[in-house]
């Protein structure tokens, strides 16, 4: 079979929101795009869905929150934190905002930022498509990738590669850029029930013998719940019963009883996510880029990772159009991006951990009547 040739000014790998929002920002730019993703489509299973005002900002000033909104978004009225059955604390929005979080579902992310990357000719969207090798030239300056599109090899030329795909991203590897992961004790096992009537959308966190528990109210009627469990623990805790797993959260919530029971009733109901956090030594060489969960993966603390992946996209647009523009894509004109990004993440990860460390503590301050 013939190889297909392709050629854009920048190669995106991963269509996730960082790489699908980069994408929409450079091709309303006129810097002709291409997207790979290897997924069939928008509809993954994603755990982190929720957006903060900075994001919802970011979309605004881009025009995009509106088109999202129409596809369903939920608004998180408070989050409160549980002692058993009592409320020991509530956060509310602050005097100038109507939320403390909006769950976005992906897919509806995802649909309404590709529907409006698709009115530019100068976009193109490749799903099922898995890079296999980077391309350099003979100064080592990378030139686009190698790619499997439905057992067809696709060869894309660009400028510039952007490595947008995830925590394991292939890009990174292929790249040899080295980075730190560091573990923070705990995974975390997830499940969704449907949410009974006039479940409040409010995010729930609960103690439970000195590990969270967390239930996310989400769009079309759903509860996601998360228990933080000790690291590694899952293999040897899915052998066990799983009724006394569920006794915590069923005494907190007895009004989801019948549902936690009707939809969770063995193991293989749960995923198990590996917690970690990550930082590359550099974001950047000579024509390529890594960005979001790829350049400094977030443990689910916060919910914050999609919003850092889409403040890189966001950060990175004109950084990225201008360097096109001036012909420079070598890493000391890309390092303006890593410079930019770089201590706010770090500071981010590390209040992550703060957080971590005295969730507890959010709950010890307050006695209970």
């Amino acid at each position: 079979m013939d190889k297909l040739k392709l050629q854009a000014d920048v190669c995106i790998v991963g269509g996730g929101p960082a790489g699908t929002l980069l994408g929409f920002l450079l091709a309303k730019k006129g810097v002709s795009t291409i997207i790979i993703e290897r997924s069939s489509g928008v509809n993954r299973k994603f755990r982190g869905e929720h957006i903060n005002s900075e994001t919802e900002a970011i979309l605004k000033e881009h025009q995009l929150f509106e088109k999202i909104e129409e596809l369903g978004i939920l608004k998180m009225k408070k989050v409160e934190f549980f002692a058993g059955k009592h409320i020991v604390n509530t956060i509310t929005p602050s005097i100038d905002e109507d939320h403390v979080g909006i769950h976005v579902p992906q897919a509806n992310l995802l649909s309404a930022m590709n529907q409006e990357s698709g009115q530019y000719e100068n976009y193109r969207l490749f799903f099922n498509t898995t890079v296999t090798e980077l391309m350099q030239d003979d100064r080592g300056v990378y030139t686009g990738v190698k790619a499997i599109r439905d057992g067809q090899e696709i060869m894309i030329t660009s400028s510039v590669v952007v490595g947008a795909d995830g925590r394991y991203s292939t890009v990174r590897k292929l790249a040899n850029i080295p980075t730190v992961e560091m573990t923070h004790g705990y995974d975390v096992l997830w499940a969704k029930i449907p949410a009974p009537a006039g479940w409040e959308p409010t995010t729930r966190m609960v103690l439970v013998n000195g590990h969270q528990l967390a239930l996310f109210t989400q769009t079309g009627g759903f509860i996601q719940i998360g228990w933080n469990i000790e690291e590694g623990a899952f293999p040897s805790l899915r052998k066990q019963s799983l009724q006394p797993f569920l006794e915590p959260l069923i005494e907190s919530f007895p009004e989801l009883k019948e549902l936690v029971l009707q939809h969770l009733q063995t193991w293989n109901n749960f995923v198990c996510l590996k917690v970690q956090s990550s930082r590359s030594d550099t974001w950047v060489k000579d024509g390529l880029i890594i960005i979001g969960d790829a350049a400094h993966t977030m443990t689910p603390t916060g919910a914050i990772g999609i919003n850092c992946g889409m403040k890189d996209a966001h950060v990175l647009a004109p950084i990225l159009t201008k360097a096109l523009l001036e012909k420079n894509i070598t890493a000391h004109r890309l390092k303006i991006f890593e410079k930019n990004r770089k201590t706010e993440i770090k500071e981010q990860q590390e209040m992550q951990m703060k957080q971590e460390a005295s969730f507890s503590g959010k709950f010890a301050q307050f006695a209970l009547n």
